[in-house]
Protein backbone atom coordinates (compact mmCIF):
# COMPACT_ATOMS: atom_id res chain seq x y z
CA UNK A 1 0.00 0.00 0.00
CA UNK A 2 2.97 2.31 0.48
CA UNK A 3 5.03 1.63 -2.65
CA UNK A 4 4.20 4.95 -4.29
CA UNK A 5 5.24 7.04 -1.26
CA UNK A 6 8.80 8.24 -0.84
CA UNK A 7 10.44 7.04 2.40
CA UNK A 8 13.55 8.45 4.07
CA UNK A 9 15.08 5.51 6.00
CA UNK A 10 15.58 6.34 9.67
CA UNK A 11 15.01 2.92 11.23
CA UNK A 12 17.06 -0.28 11.30
CA UNK A 13 14.34 -2.27 9.51
CA UNK A 14 11.60 -4.57 10.82
CA UNK A 15 11.36 -4.43 14.60
CA UNK A 16 11.59 -7.69 16.54
CA UNK A 17 8.62 -9.48 18.04
CA UNK A 18 9.39 -10.95 21.45
CA UNK A 19 7.28 -13.44 23.38
CA UNK A 20 6.71 -12.33 26.97
CA UNK A 21 6.61 -15.76 28.62
CA UNK A 22 6.94 -14.69 32.23
CA UNK A 23 4.32 -11.96 31.91
CA UNK A 24 1.95 -14.36 30.14
CA UNK A 25 2.34 -16.95 32.90
CA UNK A 26 1.95 -14.33 35.63
CA UNK A 27 -1.37 -13.30 34.12
CA UNK A 28 -2.74 -16.83 34.17
CA UNK A 29 -1.16 -18.43 31.12
CA UNK A 30 -4.39 -18.54 29.12
CA UNK A 31 -3.28 -15.77 26.75
CA UNK A 32 0.05 -15.55 24.94
CA UNK A 33 1.49 -12.04 25.10
CA UNK A 34 4.08 -10.76 22.66
CA UNK A 35 5.73 -7.35 22.28
CA UNK A 36 6.72 -5.65 19.07
CA UNK A 37 9.75 -3.62 20.05
CA UNK A 38 9.31 -0.26 18.38
CA UNK A 39 11.53 1.10 21.15
CA UNK A 40 14.44 -0.71 19.46
CA UNK A 41 13.80 0.52 15.92
CA UNK A 42 16.69 2.94 15.45
CA UNK A 43 20.02 4.24 16.68
CA UNK A 44 18.63 7.80 16.65
CA UNK A 45 18.22 9.02 20.24
CA UNK A 46 16.61 5.80 21.55
CA UNK A 47 14.13 5.53 18.65
CA UNK A 48 10.41 4.96 19.03
CA UNK A 49 7.18 5.03 17.07
CA UNK A 50 7.52 8.61 15.82
CA UNK A 51 10.37 7.57 13.52
CA UNK A 52 8.05 5.36 11.45
CA UNK A 53 5.92 8.44 10.83
CA UNK A 54 8.83 10.77 10.15
CA UNK A 55 10.24 8.43 7.51
CA UNK A 56 7.31 9.42 5.28
CA UNK A 57 7.24 13.08 6.33
CA UNK A 58 10.91 14.00 5.93
CA UNK A 59 10.99 13.60 2.10
CA UNK A 60 8.31 16.29 1.95
CA UNK A 61 10.30 18.52 4.31
CA UNK A 62 13.41 18.17 2.15
CA UNK A 63 11.44 18.81 -1.05
CA UNK A 64 9.98 22.00 0.47
CA UNK A 65 13.51 23.47 0.81
CA UNK A 66 12.90 24.05 4.52
CA UNK A 67 15.83 24.67 6.82
CA UNK A 68 14.05 24.30 10.20
CA UNK A 69 11.79 21.57 11.55
CA UNK A 70 9.22 23.08 13.92
CA UNK A 71 7.15 20.88 16.22
CA UNK A 72 5.33 20.83 19.53
CA UNK A 73 4.69 18.52 22.46
CA UNK A 74 4.71 18.31 26.22
CA UNK A 75 7.84 18.83 28.29
CA UNK A 76 8.65 15.10 28.14
CA UNK A 77 7.50 14.59 24.56
CA UNK A 78 8.95 11.54 22.81
CA UNK A 79 7.90 13.09 19.53
CA UNK A 80 9.88 16.30 19.91
CA UNK A 81 12.94 14.26 20.91
CA UNK A 82 12.70 12.36 17.65
CA UNK A 83 12.15 15.53 15.60
CA UNK A 84 15.34 16.92 17.17
CA UNK A 85 17.20 13.72 16.33
CA UNK A 86 16.02 13.69 12.73
CA UNK A 87 16.86 17.38 12.28
CA UNK A 88 20.40 16.63 13.44
CA UNK A 89 20.60 13.60 11.13
CA UNK A 90 19.55 15.49 8.00
CA UNK A 91 21.33 18.75 8.84
CA UNK A 92 18.37 21.01 9.58
CA UNK A 93 17.73 23.38 12.45
CA UNK A 94 15.02 22.49 14.95
CA UNK A 95 12.63 24.62 17.01
CA UNK A 96 10.55 22.78 19.61
CA UNK A 97 7.64 24.18 21.56
CA UNK A 98 7.36 22.28 24.86
CA UNK A 99 4.05 22.99 26.56
CA UNK A 100 3.19 22.26 30.17
CA UNK A 101 0.74 19.49 29.32
CA UNK A 102 1.38 17.55 32.52
CA UNK A 103 0.61 18.88 36.04
CA UNK A 104 3.74 17.24 37.37
CA UNK A 105 6.15 18.90 39.78
CA UNK A 106 9.18 16.64 39.95
CA UNK A 107 12.06 19.05 40.56
CA UNK A 108 13.98 17.90 37.48
CA UNK A 109 11.04 17.32 35.11
CA UNK A 110 12.11 19.94 32.57
CA UNK A 111 15.83 19.09 32.75
CA UNK A 112 16.05 15.32 32.23
CA UNK A 113 14.80 12.64 29.88
CA UNK A 114 13.45 13.62 26.48
CA UNK A 115 13.91 17.37 26.82
CA UNK A 116 17.51 16.91 27.93
CA UNK A 117 18.23 14.82 24.84
CA UNK A 118 16.60 17.41 22.57
CA UNK A 119 18.82 20.12 24.03
CA UNK A 120 21.94 17.99 23.66
CA UNK A 121 21.07 17.44 19.98
CA UNK A 122 21.02 21.19 19.43
CA UNK A 123 17.30 21.89 19.22
CA UNK A 124 16.04 25.30 20.30
CA UNK A 125 13.60 24.54 23.10
CA UNK A 126 10.84 26.98 24.08
CA UNK A 127 8.92 26.25 27.27
CA UNK A 128 5.33 27.47 27.07
CA UNK A 129 2.77 27.43 29.89
CA UNK A 130 -0.19 25.94 28.03
CA UNK A 131 -2.33 22.95 28.95
CA UNK A 132 -2.93 19.70 27.07
CA UNK A 133 -5.01 19.27 23.93
CA UNK A 134 -4.67 16.90 20.95
CA UNK A 135 -5.49 19.58 18.39
CA UNK A 136 -3.46 22.24 16.58
CA UNK A 137 -1.59 24.43 19.02
CA UNK A 138 -1.49 28.24 18.81
CA UNK A 139 2.01 28.32 20.30
CA UNK A 140 3.22 26.06 17.49
CA UNK A 141 1.72 28.31 14.84
CA UNK A 142 3.45 31.27 16.47
CA UNK A 143 6.76 29.40 16.42
CA UNK A 144 6.35 28.79 12.68
CA UNK A 145 5.77 32.53 12.17
CA UNK A 146 8.81 33.33 14.30
CA UNK A 147 11.11 31.22 12.13
CA UNK A 148 9.78 32.96 9.02
CA UNK A 149 10.30 36.39 10.60
CA UNK A 150 13.92 35.44 11.32
CA UNK A 151 14.42 34.70 7.64
CA UNK A 152 14.24 30.94 8.03
CA UNK A 153 12.17 28.40 6.12
CA UNK A 154 10.09 26.39 8.60
CA UNK A 155 8.57 22.97 8.04
CA UNK A 156 5.53 22.26 10.20
CA UNK A 157 5.29 18.95 12.04
CA UNK A 158 2.25 18.84 14.37
CA UNK A 159 2.14 17.16 17.76
CA UNK A 160 2.89 13.47 17.40
CA UNK A 161 3.25 14.02 13.64
CA UNK A 162 -0.39 13.00 13.70
CA UNK A 163 -2.50 15.46 11.72
CA UNK A 164 0.20 15.82 9.07
CA UNK A 165 -1.02 14.68 5.65
CA UNK A 166 1.38 11.71 5.80
CA UNK A 167 1.09 11.11 9.55
CA UNK A 168 -0.74 7.79 9.29
CA UNK A 169 1.48 6.12 6.70
CA UNK A 170 4.15 4.78 9.02
CA UNK A 171 1.74 2.57 10.93
CA UNK A 172 0.13 1.27 7.78
CA UNK A 173 3.66 0.01 7.22
CA UNK A 174 3.67 -1.47 10.73
CA UNK A 175 0.65 -3.63 9.85
CA UNK A 176 2.26 -4.78 6.62
CA UNK A 177 5.42 -5.65 8.54
CA UNK A 178 3.45 -7.64 11.12
CA UNK A 179 1.78 -9.66 8.35
CA UNK A 180 5.17 -10.70 7.01
CA UNK A 181 6.34 -11.65 10.52
CA UNK A 182 3.15 -13.61 11.15
CA UNK A 183 3.95 -15.79 8.15
CA UNK A 184 7.39 -16.44 9.62
CA UNK A 185 5.89 -17.23 13.04
CA UNK A 186 3.22 -19.49 11.59
CA UNK A 187 0.25 -17.76 13.21
CA UNK A 188 -1.67 -14.47 13.14
CA UNK A 189 -2.17 -12.25 16.17
CA UNK A 190 -5.71 -12.03 17.46
CA UNK A 191 -5.32 -8.56 18.96
CA UNK A 192 -2.92 -5.63 18.89
CA UNK A 193 -2.81 -3.36 21.96
CA UNK A 194 -1.55 0.19 21.42
CA UNK A 195 -1.43 3.44 23.37
CA UNK A 196 -3.31 6.35 21.79
CA UNK A 197 -3.02 10.10 22.33
CA UNK A 198 -2.68 12.23 19.19
CA UNK A 199 -3.96 9.34 17.14
CA UNK A 200 -1.93 8.58 14.02
CA UNK A 201 -0.27 5.42 15.37
CA UNK A 202 -3.61 3.71 15.98
CA UNK A 203 -5.11 5.26 12.84
CA UNK A 204 -2.35 3.85 10.67
CA UNK A 205 -2.75 0.42 12.27
CA UNK A 206 -6.52 0.50 11.70
CA UNK A 207 -5.98 1.20 8.00
CA UNK A 208 -3.17 -1.31 7.67
CA UNK A 209 -5.04 -4.14 9.37
CA UNK A 210 -8.27 -3.28 7.51
CA UNK A 211 -6.62 -4.87 4.48
CA UNK A 212 -7.35 -8.28 6.00
CA UNK A 213 -10.40 -7.30 8.06
CA UNK A 214 -8.69 -7.04 11.44
CA UNK A 215 -9.13 -3.32 12.10
CA UNK A 216 -11.46 -3.88 15.06
CA UNK A 217 -8.81 -6.08 16.70
CA UNK A 218 -6.57 -3.04 17.17
CA UNK A 219 -7.33 -2.13 20.77
CA UNK A 220 -6.45 1.47 21.49
CA UNK A 221 -5.74 2.36 25.11
CA UNK A 222 -6.45 6.04 25.62
CA UNK A 223 -3.78 7.97 27.54
CA UNK A 224 -5.05 11.44 26.67
CA UNK A 225 -7.95 11.59 29.16
CA UNK A 226 -9.78 13.48 26.37
CA UNK A 227 -11.23 10.38 24.68
CA UNK A 228 -14.00 12.04 22.68
CA UNK A 229 -11.60 14.37 20.88
CA UNK A 230 -8.94 11.69 20.61
CA UNK A 231 -11.28 9.11 19.07
CA UNK A 232 -12.59 11.66 16.58
CA UNK A 233 -9.03 12.50 15.60
CA UNK A 234 -8.11 8.82 15.14
CA UNK A 235 -11.17 8.37 12.91
CA UNK A 236 -10.32 11.47 10.87
CA UNK A 237 -6.69 10.44 10.36
CA UNK A 238 -7.69 6.87 9.51
CA UNK A 239 -10.17 8.00 6.86
CA UNK A 240 -7.67 10.39 5.31
CA UNK A 241 -4.97 7.72 5.31
CA UNK A 242 -7.33 5.10 3.82
CA UNK A 243 -8.00 7.43 0.90
CA UNK A 244 -4.31 8.21 0.54
CA UNK A 245 -3.31 4.55 0.21
CA UNK A 246 -6.36 3.60 -1.88
CA UNK A 247 -7.57 1.10 0.70
CA UNK A 248 -10.76 0.51 -1.26
CA UNK A 249 -13.04 0.31 1.79
CA UNK A 250 -14.35 3.01 4.08
CA UNK A 251 -13.30 3.28 7.71
CA UNK A 252 -16.41 3.16 9.88
CA UNK A 253 -16.72 4.81 13.28
CA UNK A 254 -16.84 1.39 14.94
CA UNK A 255 -13.54 0.39 13.33
CA UNK A 256 -11.77 2.54 15.90
CA UNK A 257 -11.76 0.84 19.31
CA UNK A 258 -10.57 3.15 22.07
CA UNK A 259 -10.81 2.13 25.73
CA UNK A 260 -11.05 5.11 28.06
CA UNK A 261 -10.65 3.67 31.52
CA UNK A 262 -6.85 3.66 31.88
CA UNK A 263 -6.06 7.34 31.20
CA UNK A 264 -6.87 8.53 34.71
CA UNK A 265 -6.14 10.70 36.62
CA UNK A 266 -5.10 12.82 33.63
CA UNK A 267 -2.63 12.96 30.75
CA UNK A 268 0.92 12.30 31.87
CA UNK A 269 0.14 11.38 35.48
CA UNK A 270 0.39 7.66 36.25
CA UNK A 271 -2.24 6.00 38.42
CA UNK A 272 -1.28 3.34 40.94
CA UNK A 273 -2.35 0.79 38.34
CA UNK A 274 -0.01 2.32 35.77
CA UNK A 275 2.90 2.29 38.22
CA UNK A 276 2.16 -1.33 39.11
CA UNK A 277 2.16 -2.26 35.41
CA UNK A 278 5.52 -0.54 34.87
CA UNK A 279 7.06 -2.45 37.79
CA UNK A 280 5.47 -5.76 36.71
CA UNK A 281 6.81 -5.48 33.16
CA UNK A 282 10.26 -4.45 34.39
CA UNK A 283 10.55 -7.18 37.03
CA UNK A 284 9.21 -10.04 34.92
CA UNK A 285 10.68 -9.16 31.52
CA UNK A 286 13.34 -6.49 32.10
CA UNK A 287 11.42 -4.18 29.75
CA UNK A 288 11.25 -0.50 30.68
CA UNK A 289 8.11 1.44 29.84
CA UNK A 290 7.14 5.01 30.67
CA UNK A 291 4.45 6.56 32.92
CA UNK A 292 2.85 8.70 30.19
CA UNK A 293 2.11 6.26 27.37
CA UNK A 294 3.29 2.66 27.48
CA UNK A 295 2.67 2.33 31.20
CA UNK A 296 -1.01 3.05 30.60
CA UNK A 297 -1.30 0.68 27.64
CA UNK A 298 0.45 -2.04 29.67
CA UNK A 299 -1.95 -1.37 32.54
CA UNK A 300 -4.77 -1.86 30.06
CA UNK A 301 -3.26 -5.07 28.70
CA UNK A 302 -2.80 -6.49 32.20
CA UNK A 303 -6.29 -5.57 33.34
CA UNK A 304 -8.01 -6.77 30.17
CA UNK A 305 -6.18 -10.10 30.40
CA UNK A 306 -7.16 -10.55 34.02
CA UNK A 307 -10.79 -9.71 33.24
CA UNK A 308 -10.98 -12.25 30.43
CA UNK A 309 -11.41 -9.67 27.65
CA UNK A 310 -9.19 -11.81 25.41
CA UNK A 311 -10.58 -15.33 24.83
CA UNK A 312 -8.46 -18.23 26.08
CA UNK A 313 -5.75 -19.10 23.59
CA UNK A 314 -5.55 -15.61 22.15
CA UNK A 315 -2.22 -14.26 20.95
CA UNK A 316 -1.93 -10.58 21.83
CA UNK A 317 0.67 -8.23 20.41
CA UNK A 318 1.64 -5.30 22.64
CA UNK A 319 3.09 -2.36 20.71
CA UNK A 320 6.00 -0.98 22.72
CA UNK A 321 6.23 2.46 21.16
CA UNK A 322 9.31 3.69 23.01
CA UNK A 323 9.38 6.59 25.43
CA UNK A 324 11.48 5.13 28.23
CA UNK A 325 13.63 8.32 28.55
CA UNK A 326 10.58 10.10 30.00
CA UNK A 327 10.73 7.95 33.13
CA UNK A 328 13.67 10.07 34.26
CA UNK A 329 11.20 12.91 34.84
CA UNK A 330 9.41 10.71 37.39
CA UNK A 331 12.42 9.95 39.56
CA UNK A 332 10.64 10.88 42.78
CA UNK A 333 7.65 8.67 41.93
CA UNK A 334 9.97 5.68 41.48
CA UNK A 335 12.54 6.64 44.11
CA UNK A 336 12.05 3.30 45.86
CA UNK A 337 11.69 1.33 42.63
Amino acid sequence: MLDRFERYPLTFGPTPIEKLDRLSKNLGGKVEIYAKREDCNSGLAFGGNKLRKLEYIIPDAIASKADTLVSVGGVQSNHTRMVAAVAAKIGMKCLLVQESWVPHEDAVYDRVGNILLSRIMGAEVCLVDEGFDVGIRRSWEQALDEVTQRGGRPYAIPAGASVHKYGGLGYVGFAEEVRVQEKQLGFAFDYVVVCTVTGSTQAGMVVGFAKDGRQCNVIGIDASATPVGTKAQVQQIARHTAELVNLGTEIADDDVVLLEEYAYPCYGIPSEGTKDAIRLCARLEGIIIDPIYEGKSMQGLVDLTQKGFFPDGSRVLYAHLGGAPAINGYSYTFRDG
